[in-house]
């Protein structure tokens, strides 16, 4: 067969039978299928001047690991697996990315761009490495640049602009939308195989959005009706955007330069080129968008675990007893927790009610949850599959969404410039290739230049315009309610205003074979949901001896894509010329998240989402009755529309002092969907460090830059919890050796900084290593010690369930996977440091209900801090990281090191761990339109 390049000598590896062995073992599994590094191009004699409407004046940079190459042949893949090369641009920017954990303490202004790409709009002239016309169209280029190969697209016409948009994320990113859109609609064990990663995946996601090609279409009608001129507009965009991305598959299949996965996976034959690469269509839009509003926009959930956490809680101490030291776990407004908007005003949301109504507790022990794989045959019958299973069910079950991003906002009046500085960006996880693409887009109605999610990068939608920044992270408020739908007629009846009404079931039948890149044998299985008005049924169980469904109701359920107006708003220079601007446009994104804004002149944020505005009296916390009196105001269930809490009430906020986030608690009184927001919180390690240099002025683009570097390697265990735990084992002399020698090390390291840091450069060893593992082993055995007796089993693992106890580095994240960067977003530190200031003596807002450590007793907590102690300190580094796919046991800096997930034959080395956003951002405007 000929390639792209005629007479290349790798022609005859296109043929399957030449594979290496190891190729035909090679999973697509972990979070998809395979990805691939799209064509390099020919360097072309054209250039582009850089762009007069910037006005950054050369202070914004960007960064986004491992590179802006998403595709790659079969040739790319097979030289890589043989000789270990890489496509150009497939991992440019991950050692840049990964060297500020050991290079930020030297940090200046001048070597920032060393560590991030310089996000100028434009490209210089002497930096083109090549231009093209998609498509041979005249109204639109696109130029790539020498250092990182990412897009920069040119129109004259709106058309133009959004079909070379398309095109360049077919390039860059191809075979990876084309798996989350298999993934949006539950179908990607059946495109790219049976994979334990891939069934957990799109069983996690079908779940709680599992739409028909109906529900879909619906979803773009009604999006755009509601949107007058800009919903017109922007559905004219994703045509133009579909119409690229569809020329580039023809072109790729054509010209046989497609992603090598299509072969890899029998889609294509690699022999006769046989085979369909299916074209994209708008509802692909909507798969896309569910998935990604799933991972990162929807907050809430979790209320039959609350509900079996407080039964519990009345069971152990009675119901008023019981209740309080319920409350007291959930910290709703924990006094101490650090706020995002911190000046002070308030924003209720979703507080406990005075007197609740129409709570739906479930009968002990009567809880069941609901099934969603059915008639499993071949390896989708075994017992590592059903395992799969349940793990995909409890993460999407559960409350704990992994949010993470962060953001460092910082006034102009504590400045050196007297321009605001931000240094923001989202965590996605890290993948190859990543999740998210750079791309810069000029046309008509359109300027700007950062992020967005492969397959729907019509608009940035995490970047910059021509003289402000944007940024987001998870914020989590709640959106989702569970309702007790009671049953009538059968299992699949349910009562609805008084009347006996059935219960709509969706299937998904998926079957997969062995391919060349995924070896699980062939297998398949059905998704059964059974959908109510009320949302999916997740749970069955009796309430007051009532056979009840318990479901989930999302106020984005059925409206994923109503967010595009509010990006579209975003890249549009003449709409966004100010703060208020930019808050007027992030108001019609409804998933849940924090959104940041700075200007020369200004910052500013804003919360987004749907909040739904709910009956008198319901408390969120728990299920509650599928009953009128008990509904969201005005309610319609066809459309999934209600009355919204007005934005007024969202959290917002402009030119405050700075702004931090890490997920934390967002202002006064607006409680999130979440546990954990209490008197520690990974928050608090940017709160901490951006409030010293506010204190001092003169902040710079360096100083916060390494800022959140530093807080990138804190533990926050160590950093804001160790020091009241050793205080109370140093309150009588520690005469044991074991546990004498362990406190040394703990007290040296929390003196250096306790910092997870190489002990230089590539090392692959951390300094204080010993320490390290020591708290690593320390902390499941200290907290479950110190808390277990007073609360019970059943109480103590309860709790557990509504918050994890731990969440190191090592942790795994759902979805995205382990070796995952993001660290420290759930635990119990509050509620270990609120128990040690107590027994302590000291002061505490937002106490538990009682001391727990020892009974309150100092010296029976010392004793058992220091029992603990003792057994952590005696556990090998075999023992507390006992190694997986990735790591041998006992490798303590694998353990914690990030991995590029390979999401297809291309991969990449792991690199040392940093707490701190995929795609980041630094930006300092100088001047304003």
């Amino acid at each position: 067969m000929r390639w792209r390049t005629p007479g290349n000598a790798l022609d005859r590896l296109r043929t399957p039978r030449r594979f290496p062995k190891f190729l035909k073992a090679a999973a697509i599994c972990t979070l998809v299928g395979g990805l691939l590094s799209p064509l390099s191009q020919a360097a072309a004699a054209g250039a582009s001047a850089t762009a007069s409407n910037d006005y950054c004046g050369g202070q914004c940079s960007d960064i986004l690991p491992p590179g802006e190459n998403g595709n790659a042949t079969l040739a790319d893949i097979l030289l890589h697996q043989v000789f270990g090369t890489q496509p150009k641009h497939a991992e440019d920017q991950l050692a840049p990315y990964a060297n500020l954990a050991t290079g930020y303490s030297s940090l200046t202004d001048a070597k920032i761009n060393t560590f991030f790409n310089d996000a100028s709009f434009g490209v210089p002239s002497d930096q083109v490495a090549s231009t093209e016309k998609p498509g041979g169209r005249g109204d639109v280029t696109i130029v790539r640049d020498k250092k990182t190969g990412v897009p920069h697209i040119s129109g004259t016409t709106r058309y133009g602009t959004e079909y070379g948009a398309g095109y360049a994320a077919a390039e860059d990113r191809l075979w990876l939308m084309d798996v989350f859109r298999h993934v949006g609609r539950g179908q990607l064990t059946s495109f790219a195989g049976g994979a334990a990663a891939n069934q957990g995946l799109e069983q996690e996601f079908w779940r709680n959005a599992p739409y028909t090609e109906a529900d879909l279409q619906a979803q773009i009608d009604r999006a755009v009706a509601g949107a007058g001129a800009r919903g017109q507009q922007a559905l004219a965009d994703v045509n133009a955007y579909l119409d690229g991305i569809n020329a580039y598959i023809d072109a790729s299949d054509k010209g046989l330069y497609f992603p090598g996965e299509y072969d890899l996976t029998g889609h294509k034959d690699a022999l006769t080129n046989a085979g369909t690469i299916e074209h994209f269509k708008v509802t692909d839009m909507v798969a896309l968008s569910s998935v990604i509003g799933a991972l990162f926009g929807s907050g809430g959930g979790g209320e039959v675990n609350n509900a079996l956490s407080l039964l519990a809680a009345q069971s152990k101490y009675g119901v008023e007893e019981g209740t309080r030291v319920w409350e007291s776990f959930r910290e709703r407004n924990d006094p101490e927790a650090v706020l995002t908007v911190h000046n002070g005003e308030s924003f209720p949301y979703v507080s406990k009610p005075a007197s609740p109504q129409g709570a739906a507790l479930p009968d002990a022990g009567s809880v069941t949850r609901e099934p969603l794989v059915y008639d499993r045959t071949g390896s989708a019958a075994t017992a590592g599959a059903t395992g799969t299973s349940v793990k995909a069910a409890t993460a999407a079950l559960s409350s704990a969404r992994r949010g993470m991003s962060n953001a460092l906002v910082v006034s102009g009046k504590h400045t050196a410039s007297g321009h605001p500085i931000a240094v923001f960006g989202p965590q996605t996880g890290y993948f190859a290739p990543q999740l998210l693409m750079l791309q810069e887009i000029q046309g008509p109605g359109i300027s700007a230049r950062g992020a967005s999610f492969a397959g729907l990068s019509m608009y940035v939608e995490l970047g910059r315009g021509q003289d402000y920044s944007w940024s987001a992270t998870s914020a989590g408020q709640d959106i989702i309610d569970t309702y007790a739908v009671e049953l009538c007629q059968d299992d699949y009846h349910y009562l609805y205003h008084g009347t006996c009404t059935a219960m709509d079931k969706v299937e998904q039948k998926n079957s997969w074979k062995k391919t060349l890149a995924d070896s699980t044998p062939d297998g398949s299985y059905t998704m059964r949901v059974w959908r109510t008005k009320y949302g999916p049924v997740e749970y069955r169980a009796t309430v007051g001896g009532k056979k009840v469904a318990y479901t989930t109701l999302r106020s984005s359920y059925l409206h994923e894509t109503d967010s595009i107006i509010g990006f579209q708003m975003l890249n549009d220079p003449d709409y966004v010329k100010g703060p208020q601007d930019f808050q007027s446009a992030v108001q019609h994104i409804n998933y849940t998240f924090n959104w940041f804004y700075a200007d020369s002149q200004h910052t500013a944020y804003y919360n987004s989402g749907d909040n739904p505005v709910r009956a008198s009296g319901v408390d969120a916390e728990f299920p509650v009755w599928a009953q009128a009196a008990y509904e969201w105001r005005n309610w319609d269930p066809a459309a999934n529309t209600a009355d919204y809490t007005p934005t007024s009430a969202h959290p917002n906020s402009v030119d405050q002092d700075y702004y931090i986030s890490w997920n934390n608690k967002i202002a006064k009184d607006y409680t999130a969907g979440s546990w954990g927001e209490g008197s520690v919180h990974r928050g608090d390690l940017l709160e901490d460090r951006v409030q010293k240099l506010v204190a001092a002025g003169g902040v710079t683009r360096t100083s916060l830059v390494k800022a959140m570097a530093d807080a990138a390697l804190a533990d926050l265990r160590a950093e804001d919890v160790l020091s009241n735990l050793l205080k109370v084992i140093k309150s009588s002399p520690v005469t044991d050796s074991t546990a004498a020698a362990a406190v040394d090390k703990l007290s040296t390291w929390l003196s250096a900084g306790a910092r997870r840091t190489e002990t230089s450069a590539g090392s692959k060893t951390y300094a204080d290593a010993d320490a390290i593992r020591i708290l690593d082993a320390w902390w499941p055995l200290l907290v479950k010690a110190e808390f277990e007796p007073a609360l019970g089993t059943d109480l103590y693992t309860a709790f557990t369930a509504n918050l994890p106890v731990d969440e190191s580095p090592a942790a795994g994240h759902g979805p995205t996977g382990g070796h995952a960067g993001s660290a420290f977003q759930y635990g119990w530190w509050s509620y270990v440091d609120k128990d040690m200031r107590a027994v302590l003596g000291e002061t505490v807002g937002g106490p538990l209900t009682q001391k727990y450590c020892g009974g309150g007793s100092l010296a029976s907590c010392r004793d058992t801090l220091l029992s603990t102690l003792k057994d952590a300190a005696g556990k090998t580094a075999s023992q507390v990281y006992p190694g997986d796919d990735q790591c041998s046991a006992g490798d303590q800096w694998c353990a914690d090191a990030i991995v590029q997930r390979p999401l297809g034959g291309i991969k990449h080395g792991k690199i040392s761990w940093q707490n701190r956003p995929t795609f980041q951002q630094v930006v300092e405007y100088t001047s304003h339109r």
